[in-house]
This record gives C-alpha cells, sequence and structure tokens, in this order.
C-alpha cells in the first residue's frame, strides 16, 4: 500500500546568522498508510509542530524529502502546492487559524470556494461538518463571539470537510475537556476508518491511546515507536 504520507530522512534547522543553527529535526524518517492513525508525543520544543508543517507543506525541510499523496513537495509550484493542501491536506492547528472576518460557517466553506464548488453545496458540506465536530448554535457567529472550545471545533470541521487524504491535527483537543476531546478522537478515527492517513499530535496518553502507533520524539529525532491494535495502546486504554 503506498503511504499517503512519506517523509524521507528530513531535517529541518534555522539560522539567522547571529548564532549556531537552531535544529528542530534531525533525519527523521516516517512513513503513513491510508487507514493509520499515528501518534506523535515528546516534549515541548522536540519538534511535533516542526513535523506536522512540514508535512502540510506549510514549510521546507533544509534536507530530505517530503511526498504527499505520491507528490514530492519540492516538485511542485506554489499554485499546485496549494491546490494539494486545499483538496488533499486537513490541518487543524494549534492557534487554529480562524479567519476573523468570516463567520463559522465561512470559515468551513472556504476550501470547498475554493475549489470552485457552488455556494449552496459548500455551506451543505460545512454545515454536516460542523454538526459532526459537535459545533452547536448558530453558524452565523464570528469567531471572537465564540467559546475557546467552539472555535475549535470549527477548525476541525474546516480540517476534516471535503475529501482528504491526509489530516493533521496538531492538539487538536486543548482547548476541550475529557468527553468533548474524546467526541473529537471518534471523529478522526472514524476518517481513518474511511481511509485518510491522521497524524495526531497530542501530550496526552489517553488520545494517544486510539492510535494505531506512537512515535516519540526528542530533540527533533525519533527515538523510539510503539505499536498497537485499533483502539488500544501500550500507553492507554481507550475508555
Amino acid at each position: 500500500m503506498t503511504p499517503v504520507l512519506e517523509l524521507r530522512v528530513v531535517s529541518r534547522h534555522y539560522d539567522d546568522g547571529a548564532a549556531a543553527a537552531v535544529v528542530a529535526l534531525s533525519s527523521v524518517s516516517l512513513s503513513v498508510s491510508p487507514g493509520e492513525l499515528v501518534a506523535v508525543m515528546g516534549s515541548s520544543g522536540s519538534g511535533k509542530s516542526t513535523l506536522l508543517q512540514l508535512a502540510g507543506g506549510l514549510d521546507r525541510p533544509s534536507d530530505g524529502q517530503v511526498l504527499v499523496d505520491g507528490h514530492d513537495l519540492a516538485d511542485l509550484s506554489a499554485r499546485a502546492l496549494a491546490a494539494l493542501r486545499r483538496q488533499r491536506v486537513g490541518y487543524v492547528f494549534q492557534r487554529l487559524n480562524l479567519l476573523a472576518s468570516l463567520t463559522s460557517v465561512e470559515n468551513v466553506m472556504l476550501p470547498l470556494e475554493l475549489d470552485g464548488i457552488a455556494s449552496r453545496a459548500a455551506r451543505a458540506s460545512a454545515e454536516a461538518a460542523l454538526s459532526e465536530a459537535g459545533f452547536e448554535g448558530s453558524t452565523k457567529r464570528y469567531p471572537d463571539d465564540l467559546s475557546g472550545g467552539e472555535q475549535q471545533r470549527v477548525a476541525i470541521a474546516r480540517a476534516v470537510v471535503g475529501e482528504r487524504a491526509l489530516l493533521l491535527a496538531d492538539e487538536p483537543t486543548g482547548a476541550l475537556d475529557t468527553v468533548a476531546g474524546e467526541a473529537i478522537l471518534e471523529l478522526l478515527s472514524a476518517r481513518r476508518d474511511a481511509g485518510a492517513a491522521v497524524v495526531l499530535v497530542t501530550h496526552e496518553p489517553r488520545f494517544a491511546g486510539w492510535a494505531d502507533r506512537v512515535v516519540f520524539l526528542c530533540d527533533g529525532k525519533i527515538i523510539d515507536e510503539a505499536h498497537a491494535g485499533r483502539g488500544s495502546s501500550t500507553l492507554a486504554s481507550r475508555p
């Protein structure tokens, strides 16, 4: 089975010219197949968010290759990369990155409309994704009028709407209580079961327990990996 995501000996360092380069990732290799949920764990500064940014084409590696859906991201033009991210990659940002000038439903509709989907169809898909993410209340409210948990649900709905082969989630349960967090993991697991590849960054063992595989990062390197059956893990048991 061809992986949806491949990182091939990927490194990322930052050099501002004033001091020694900061190594965010060092020779990391990782592949994620269709129908697989991989959790990434590690302490703050271990490289988790950098790994997701590279996987989502939001940053470029200093060395190595990143392939998504069979495409080497380095070979794509800016327009082709944007189209791939919009159509095939769903991303839940740690800072959410909702557009303050758009309503909740408009934030979720945006990637669909950018691909030419008619407004009525895009709205129907967006409202279904919001419902699936557990968003309640008026979808006409703007992000600034929402609680942190509601904003998180909008961001998750935006990530899963449409036909996404790869879902990247950076602490998607951070603003949610335990029950709501488990509901989001059920949603990501359902997408996994439908054939998507899912990468989840989390610091919570109970949420990592939903993964098929858990990868541990430290100082920009993969130091360990735990394999588990679906719905169980050596780290935590799924409720």
